[in-house]
């Protein structure tokens, strides 16, 4: 019951961001009836069910390839939709401050054309209008000479006129006879009695005027950012280099590397070459020890084992070692578990190895409780020689305090992607004790990656992929 009326909010919340992104860059900015508005309003309901479709695809067993179809579009518009969204809220602080700008500069040049022609048509100095040319009209021009203005009365006018009257008296006579005429606009102009909009523009109106670019920049802002986030994931993650003093690391073992890699991710989306760039990656580095700290995988062995066959390729003087993560228990954890193995991979299952100068443990993910096969510290640490220092590989940040609790000196976690989407890192401060870095929890040190891969859209922002070669330091040495 809990699920279903989640899954009713989480609905509602996505119609509603919907609804609001419809109807800034469609409603607001395109007429009634128009191909644009049309095409806006197909592409809102057909987004969003790629991306339910994208989100459920595996879950419900559809084929392969199918998941491959809708994956791509339907991640994508989900990080186009959080993107869009920011943006369009930033939006609406521009919007009212743009409008107030239109609105005083139309103002102004309302008063500026008033100003200018006078209210009866004349110049403030009392003098008439200019014409078109730029030229006063002279008296002569309105009343022909002989000639008096015309009478009020039925009775012909006298053809002729006294010639001592004055010619202020004839441009007065017919001002008063006629309204004052509209003052002319060059084309392209906007005419000074019309109704205020943006300089220059009575088609389209400032409200759409402003509706359009304030669309206009959110659009370009969050497509943009979608586009950093998606070359960050295709091209593969960097490496990052740290150095972790132990206590009781004996001097032989001063510098020890271990490359650390999580969330790798294999699916739909980031297949063989993925995997082919993050093997790459991690043997250029040459490290002692690779530690592949879960989330290998999005999806079956029958569809992605051939995608992971890769990592066969690595390279380490003392081997290669994996744990699981919660998206292994989603894809069938013990089908993985033999697959990696027979790649050459070391599995730890709440196991413990012995090296030359430490300790390596691992325990299963959390998730895997719900098989009964979750994390089972007595198993892999209980029995221990505490004199030794411990390495300890765990998906998860959150199992730190169990690490405190059997004395392990470093937890090496992954599950985080330090937040992948910005601001998703606050979300997973909540969640985390560690988001991504070193941090110390008593004797304890705690080092998150942020991961290889992505889940979901295939795009960082703010949480660039890496792989982290950890080197040991004795304070011995």
């Amino acid at each position: 019951m809990v699920f279903v009326l989640v899954a009713l909010v989480v609905l509602a919340l996505l119609a509603s961001v919907h609804r609001y992104v419809w109807r800034r860059f469609v409603g607001d900015t395109t007429a009634p009836g128009s191909t644009l508005r049309t095409v806006g309003t197909v592409a809102a309901f057909v987004l969003p069910l790629l991306s339910l479709g994208a989100m459920t695809s595996g879950r419900i067993g559809a084929p392969f390839w199918l998941q491959q179809v809708l994956a791509w579009p339907g991640f994508l518009w989900l990080a186009c939709l959080m993107y869009l969204t920011l943006a369009l809220l930033v939006g609406e602080v521009v919007r009212p401050l743009l409008t107030r700008v239109l609105a005083r500069r139309d103002a102004a040049a309302a008063a500026r054309a008033r100003a200018g022609t006078g209210t009866s048509g004349t110049a403030v100095d009392g003098t008439l209008p200019a014409t078109t040319s730029g030229t006063r009209p002279r008296t002569e021009e309105l009343v022909p000479a002989g000639r008096s203005c015309p009478s009020t009365s039925a009775d012909p006018a006298p053809a002729t006129a006294p010639a001592a009257e004055p010619e202020a008296e004839a441009v007065r006579d017919t001002e008063q006879a006629a309204p004052a005429a509209p003052a002319e606009t060059e084309p392209g102009e906007a005419d000074p009695a019309a109704p205020a909009t943006a300089p220059g523009l009575t088609h389209p109106s400032r409200r759409l005027f402003v509706s359009r670019v304030v669309g206009g920049a959110a659009a370009a802002a969050g497509l943009a950012t979608v586009g950093y986030g998606t070359a960050n994931v295709l091209r593969g993650p960097s490496v990052k280099r740290i150095t972790v003093p132990l206590a009781k690391l004996p001097r032989a073992a001063h510098g020890f590397r271990i490359a650390v890699v999580s969330d790798i991710h294999i699916g739909p989306i980031l297949g063989r070459a993925h995997t082919r760039r993050i093997v790459d990656t991690i043997n250029s580095t040459s490290p002692d020890l690779v530690a592949v700290v879960g989330d290998l995988v999005d999806g079956s062995v029958a569809d992605l084992g051939s995608a992971a066959e890769p990592l066969a390729g690595l390279r380490a003087r003392h081997g290669s070692f994996f744990v699981t993560g919660n998206h292994e228990y989603f894809s069938g954890a013990e089908q993985w578990v033999n697959h990696v193995r027979e790649l050459g991979l070391i599995p730890l299952e709440n196991a413990r190895v012995e090296m030359g100068g430490f300790d390596l443990a691992g325990v299963n993910d959390i998730a895997g409780e719900t098989e009964g096969q979750g994390p089972d510290f007595v198993r892999a640490l209980g029995d221990r020689d505490r004199g030794r220092a411990a390495v300890l590989l765990a998906h998860q940040p959150v199992v730190i305090h169990d690490a405190v609790e059997h004395g392990v000196d470093l937890q090496l976690s992954g599950h985080t992607h330090g937040g992948q989407l910005w601001p998703g890192n606050y979300l997973a401060e909540l969640a985390n004790p560690t988001v991504a870095g070193l941090e110390q929890y008593g004797d304890t040190q705690l080092f998150v990656s942020r991961g290889a891969g992505a889940w979901g859209p295939p795009v960082r922002v703010g949480a660039p992929a890496d792989i982290t070669v950890v080197e040991l330091a004795s304070r011995q040495a």
